[in-house]
């Protein structure tokens, strides 16, 4: 599955006005992100557990 064919998503704590943001894609195996602001820029792609690591340690904070 190329870029082209995921439905990215902002984060839900993502201002209107712009600002810095990521987008998020999933599929069966793997969770990809991406910035918002460099659609063409390189994203990074991490398994679902280790997604699900990040988002619990993020929500810590």
């Amino acid at each position: 599955m190329n870029t082209e064919q995921l439905h990215w998503f902002k984060s839900s704590y993502s201002g209107g006005e712009g600002g810095t943001c990521i987008e998020v894609a999933t599929s069966p195996t793997t969770i990809h992100v991406r910035d918002s602001k460099n659609l063409q820029a390189p994203h990074v792609d991490v398994t679902p557990a280790a997604w699900s690591l990040f988002v619990a340690y993020a929500r810590r904070g």
